[in-house]
């Protein structure tokens, strides 16, 4: 069965395309990478013919309300056109758990767009809302920065695993329609502030966590069912504390290879001039920001950069 992965080449396309290749899928990789542009349209169309699933991972390449709600509304109306014409006989979209409670936060109005153009859509769909990935807890952490502090309030949160959503959306890709929405979460709940003071404990993060139950996330006053799954969620089995340790051991293998090349010249170069699909943005932040703290707690602990 052909699947066309929209956004293919991130952080999430990137994993789902070898597993459904691995299970005898033929998985295509569309991104602006490979050539294919949902927004232009350049590519669309030859990149569908003859898929049966489409598989929406695209993300804009800022959070800011304006562009997230051009980059989705125009993306996803191209795309759900291009899959009509190639008769594609599945859309699944992935969302954000939330999107329909928090319209204070102007990405998530953005993603519920998207989400109402895929149910109103004639292409049989299914939505998966996720709750915060592990990997970007560092820019949530920023996001909530006030000088040396994380301000947060004490609600509860369920993230997930990458890992974990890509292998969902290869199980849902494969299987029939639901025409409706699947939220997923990882196994447990914490309390947000003492989860971030947790994350950036482990990562020797210099800042320390404010309780503040006024705190806002993204621009929105949070309430205790605002970022957690409704009953019925399916769970990730990758718990925060094991992918915590593996994390790591990733990055003290990074920073080794800081130490050992010339990656450190290469981190001096403005992002700015980095050439990168800005519809990956996010998966380029979070690499940047694992790399970049590999590399300051590298010096740190060897005294390097003195």
């Amino acid at each position: 069965m052909k699947i066309v992965v929209i956004g293919g080449t991130g952080l999430i396309g990137s994993a789902v395309v070898p597993l459904l290749r691995h299970h005898g899928h033929d998985a295509v990789a569309a991104s602006r990478r490979t050539g294919v542009d949902t927004v232009s349209r350049a590519g669309l169309a030859d990149a569908l013919t003859g898929a049966s699933v489409v598989i929406d991972v695209a993300d804009s390449p800022s959070l800011e309300y304006d562009a997230a709600m051009h980059f989705f509304e125009t993306s996803t109306r191209n795309l759900l056109a291009a899959e009509a014409a190639a008769e594609v006989r599945h859309h699944v979209a992935l969302s954000v758990v939330g999107a329909d409670r928090l319209p204070e936060i102007g990405y998530f109005r953005a993603k519920l767009v998207q989400e109402n153009l895929v149910m109103t859509s004639p292409i049989p769909f299914t939505v998966v809302r996720a709750t915060q990935f592990f990997e970007f807890l560092m820019r949530i952490a920023d996001a909530a920065t006030d000088g040396d502090a994380v301000r947060l309030a004490p609600v509860p949160v369920q993230p997930i695993a990458a890992d974990d959503v890509v292998s969902v959306l290869a199980r849902v890709a494969v299987g029939s329609p639901s025409n409706g929405v699947v939220e997923i979460a990882g196994p447990d709940r914490f309390r947000f502030d003492e989860l971030m003071w947790d994350d950036l404990s482990a990562r020797d993060d210099p800042r320390s966590v404010v309780t503040d139950e006024r705190a806002r996330h993204f621009g929105a006053l949070l309430t205790e069912r605002s970022l957690v799954p409704r009953d019925g969620a399916w769970l990730g089995r990758t718990r925060f504390a094991d992918w915590l340790l593996h994390h790591r051991t990733t990055l003290a293998a990074e920073v080794a290879l800081v130490q050992s090349s010339h990656l450190d010249d290469a981190m001096r170069e403005p992002v700015a001039d980095w050439r990168f699909d800005p519809a990956e943005a996010q998966w380029y932040d979070a690499v940047l920001h694992d790399l970049r703290d590999a590399v300051v707690h590298g010096k740190r602990r060897t005294g390097a950069g003195r």
